[in-house]
């Protein structure tokens, strides 16, 4: 397909405005809203990433920025960036964050004029709006009961099929049959797939229902669910509006979020490809129709399912700004953070909006392994680098192209799991979607990332997919091709073998992980130059014996995925390298930090950094990060034969109904941990029986720690 297509004139986009003037007075609270009341300062009740975007815009208009933080924030990347923060005492969101209350008295406590709630916590919260404007606080979002409004999605469905949006339709649970699989169970209070379940058999139904109601209630204290059916194949698109106090709305472009995991989105872009002419309209006028009839105010979104067969379901409406701006900033040239602010302040929208320009395409950095079922990673930041980064969080103007930084963390902060574990966001802007594709994962391949495990491979893997570089996409992409991707958790496989000290040896074939057992031997290589160099005297890597030496031993593994390389090697007199496995390879030099190698005639330079036992090898062809295993096992490091340790730090929040004794069946759920909202099932193993279980629901566990102990049954 011809990408130009795709960024054509703004006519081919619908990207004209749609001015409600006509359909009648503006409602009182426009009217009151339209009242001019400059902004002086801003308290942003939010964190991370998002904070730290809209102090940007701040800062260009002159406007003062007060952050607020939970106790693990305190040094975090968004307090140093404002210029007054005030402390939530706490360290779990329903303590601090979610706390409307205690963020209202810190704006007051600040001399803030306004608050401006960014994406999460209480940005569609109805009563936290009112709350801000009791206060004598602008609110910088829509009017309270348009959030109210779209607060539920059950209400929202009603209310847009009644203005004459497309809508699924209801399925009442006890009606429903196999004709009607598969089904979608939603929470009415929802958002960030948390209390989503898809239900593929009839008999999953009502345990999928409950285990729906109980997150849900969890993450929203609202349990209430509905059903619908699911659209197998279809495509997420959903179109940005902005719309002032005295009759305006505009229709900014749409955005195709299809790439997702878990129902949450990874890849992000606009204007969606392939996208026909006549669905993109109905979406557009369906989304000036939706915004209008409630009275909206401000930057939001109204997002779709695309069918197969090319039509269009409202999902749902988010009241406040995207996750995924960024990309309608890049094509627009519009600051829409900016233009929050204006709004709120009473400004006008020109009569008609700028012109669509180009392709954007968006990546989410999270500190999570693929292929561990998407397990949370935490630990320090050591080093974040992008390379190529024309701007951080703000728009490109007068430009026809470039890459954009909004990042969450800085190097020395800390990832926890109380929080989402998005990083950062990596967007490309260019004139046709395959030239941002391709820079988009040039930057990604090359990002150097001292820290957690994250989804960069996966990333880079995804932008460079001959499916996904001919826009054949849909909400399955990423487990339709998860092999390719490298998302698991693998098929079940017979026990490693193992090397001294019972440390599994589990090298692979392939290229990604040829490029892993590379970067292992350079990392090992950096490791003996460094320990040489802190000897008494001096020498070259490889001193002189008079007798053979024995091979060197080495083993790391690769986070993410965790693939274990063992690696041996000798140096000779000379330098010479001889190492298993790698018979094209000579060592060209070995410093600490730097290691050069001749891999079949091609020079290959590796930059290694070491943070105690965490090691990351940098290079232009291969950016891995490594943990070195020792190289025995400590006797207390070792747990009982059949022992369920916890994947990642979190909360226990579910224990099945089982006790010690009982007997379970393989991938029995046994209870549920959470982590960096999101939900993860402890399964067992293997069919056995039950013969410990340490969790208890509200402990907070650690990496690592022993929940429970399933004695696997022997055969006759």
């Amino acid at each position: 397909m011809d990408d130009r297509q795709d960024s054509g004139p703004p006519a081919a986009h619908g990207a004209d405005p749609v001015d409600d003037r006509a359909a009648g007075p503006a409602s009182a609270d426009a009217e009151a809203a339209g009242a001019p009341r400059p902004i002086g300062s801003v308290l942003v009740a939010n964190r991370g990433e998002i904070a730290r975007r809209v102090f940007r815009s701040c800062r260009d208009l002159g406007i003062a920025t007060v952050a607020v933080y939970a106790d693990p924030d305190a040094r975090a990347a968004h307090v140093r960036a404002a210029d007054a923060a005030v402390r939530l005492p706490g360290d779990a969101p329903a303590d601090t964050y979610l706390r409307g209350d205690l963020i209202v008295a810190a704006a007051l406590a600040a001399g803030a004029d306004a608050v401006h709630p960014g994406y999460g916590f209480l940005s569609e919260s109805a009563p936290f709006a009112r709350a801000v404007e009791a206060a004598g606080l602008v609110w910088i979002g829509p009017p309270a009961a348009a959030v109210e409004a779209m607060g539920s999605k059950t209400r929202a469905k009603e209310l847009m099929a009644a203005a004459g949006v497309p809508v699924f339709g209801a399925l009442d649970p006890a009606e429903v049959t196999a004709a009607d699989l598969p089904l979608l169970v939603k929470a009415a209070a929802g958002g960030g797939g948390r209390g989503m379940r898809v239900v593929r058999e009839l008999a999953a139904l009502d345990a999928e229902l409950a285990a729906a109601a109980a997150e849900a209630a969890s993450a929203f204290a609202d349990g209430e669910v509905f059903l619908e059916p699911y659209a197998e194949g279809a495509r997420h698109v959903e179109v940005q509006v902005l719309a002032d106090a005295h009759g305006t709305v505009w229709v900014l472009g749409e955005r195709d979020c299809s790439l997702q995991r878990r129902h949450q989105k990874v890849i992000e872009e606009t204007p969606a490809p392939g996208l026909p002419g006549a669905v993109r309209a109905t979406l557009h006028e369906a989304a000036a129709r939706a915004a209008r009839s409630i009275g909206y105010r401000g930057a939001g979104t109204v997002e779709f399912l695309v069918a197969r067969d090319g039509r269009p379901y409202f999902l749902e409406m988010n009241t406040r700004l995207q996750v995924e701006h960024p990309v309608t900033e890049c094509v627009t040239g519009l600051d829409l953070v900016a233009w929050q602010l204006k709004i709120a302040e009473g400004a006008a929208l020109p009569p008609r909006p700028p012109a669509i320009r180009g392709h954007a395409v968006e990546a989410r950095l999270y500190a999570e392994d693929p292929a561990r079922d998407w397990q949370p990673q935490a630990g320090p930041v050591h080093r974040f680098d992008v390379p190529g980064v024309d701007v951080e969080f703000g728009p490109l103007p007068g430009r026809e192209s470039g890459l954009r930084l909004d990042p969450g963390v800085a190097p020395g902060d800390v990832v926890g799991v109380r929080y989402d574990p998005m990083l950062a966001k990596v967007v490309a802007w260019a004139p046709t979607r395959a030239e941002a594709l391709r820079r988009l994962a040039h930057a990604l391949a090359r990002t150097r990332l001292h820290g957690p495990a994250t989804n960069r491979d996966l990333l880079v893997r995804a932008l460079r997919h001959p499916e996904f570089a001919a826009a054949r996409l849909d909400t399955g992409f990423l487990q339709r091709h998860a092999a390719q991707l490298g998302i698991g958790p693998p098929a079940a496989a017979p026990p490693a073998p193992t090397g001294p000290g019972g440390v599994a040896v589990t090298d692979a074939s392939g290229p990604e992980a040829a490029g892993e057992r590379l970067a292992a031997l350079a990392a090992a290589l950096a490791d003996a130059a460094g320990r040489t160099a802190r000897g008494p005297v001096p020498v070259r890597i490889g001193g002189w014996r008079n007798l053979p030496s024995q091979p060197q031993l080495k083993r790391f593994r690769a986070e993410p995925g965790g693939r274990t390389h063992e690696i041996r090697y000798r140096l000779g007199r000379g330098g010479e390298l001889t190492a298993a496995g790698f018979e094209d390879t000579a060592l060209v030099s070995a410093d600490p930090d730097r290691v050069v190698l001749d891999v079949a005639g091609v020079r290959r330079t590796f930059d290694v950094a070491a943070y105690a036992e965490r090691v990351f090898v940098d290079s232009p062809f291969v950016c891995t990060a490594l943990t070195a295993l020792p190289r025995f096992t400590e006797p207390g490091e070792r747990a009982a034969p059949g022992s369920l340790r916890a994947p990642m730090p979190g909360t226990v929040i579910r224990i099945g109904e089982l006790a010690p004794g009982d007997r379970v069946e393989r991938g029995q759920p046994l209870l549920w941990l959470e982590a960096m909202k999101m939900e993860h099932v402890i399964a067992a193993p293997a069919a056995g029986t039950l013969t410990d279980l340490t969790a208890e629901v509200g402990r907070q566990v650690e990496l690592g720690a022993v929940l429970a102990v399933v004695k696997e049954e022997t055969g006759p």
